[in-house]
């Protein structure tokens, strides 16, 4: 954390607004130990806490906001895209979807300090067109609390995470390595176990086209539209003769479909 705090130091609010745009943009850098460096900073009397925290709120509401902004205009693939760059995408945007039309603007409250979702939030509130003053406020209190939660504990310990950060790396530098080392595994595992579910799982893919075509030629199959209910009151539109069944019935009551008929599943 001293080198954290030396590095914060250095750059001083230019680094905070920077770290935290591209943070909260996507990219994977944590922001939580660098408001702590800073609120740390504060403490010590080199920074200034209001400063701090409205640098932070800024530049993490600003890159909310273009997120915001872009998935009311572009749509579900936004979420797709994003999600796309996490080891597990197809869980990423079901635990999303789910989180979010569960608790609805509330999940906004608390979305920065769930992994993953900190980024999806932003755009999905605009791909399911919530309010912009809705979403300004709920967002606006989430990323408040966030920013000055980690960047007040930091003023309040001060040159305490200073001492303590060095008596750990003063243990010897395995245990950094240590750490790294099960993060590469647990990142390798995850890859390999994606793979492996891939290829299980992989099923034959159809074309709007190729749907078209058996249906006209009266081939008799069952639609099944997976989307969730809150996808559904966003866009009513439906495929003729579909059933909606989203994801989660499904895997709870897996006898739901009909076995002596060829499935067709959509979902966008």
């Amino acid at each position: 954390m001293n080198k954290i705090i030396q590095f914060v130091l250095l750059h001083g609010y230019s680094l905070l607004f920077s770290w935290s745009f591209l943070a909260q943009f996507g990219l994977p850098l944590p922001a939580a130990p660098l408001f702590l460096a800073a609120g740390a900073l504060a403490g010590m009397g080199e920074l200034q806490l209001p400063a701090i925290f409205a640098v932070g709120l800024f530049a993490t509401l600003l890159s909310d906001i273009l997120w915001y902004e872009i998935g009311r205009y572009r749509g579900s693939r936004v979420l797709s895209f994003l999600c796309r760059i996490s080891l597990d995408p197809d869980s990423c945007v079901q635990s999303s979807k789910r989180i979010f039309s569960r608790h609805g603007t509330h999940s906004l409250l608390i979305s920065k300090f769930i992994p993953g979702m900190n980024t999806v939030a932003p755009p999905l509130a605009g791909i399911f067109h919530m309010r912009r003053a809705k979403f300004l406020l709920f967002n606006g209190l989430g990323a408040a609390v966030f920013v000055g939660l980690f960047s007040f504990t930091g003023y309040l310990l001060g040159e305490k995470i200073e001492q303590y950060s060095e008596r750990i790396l003063g243990t010897g530098g395995w245990i950094g390595g240590s750490v790294l080392g099960l993060m590469v595994v647990f990142i390798l595992v995850k890859y390999f176990r994606r793979r492996r579910s891939a290829r299980r799982l992989a099923i034959p893919r159809i074309s709007p086209e190729m749907l078209r075509g058996l249906l006209e030629k009266g081939e008799e199959l069952l639609i099944v539209d997976v989307r969730s209910d809150l996808e559904i009151e966003t866009d009513p539109f439906t495929l003729p003769g579909a059933r909606h069944l989203p994801l989660e019935e499904m895997e709870k009551n897996p006898g739901l479909l009909a076995a002596d008929l060829d499935l067709v599943f959509y979902c966008a």
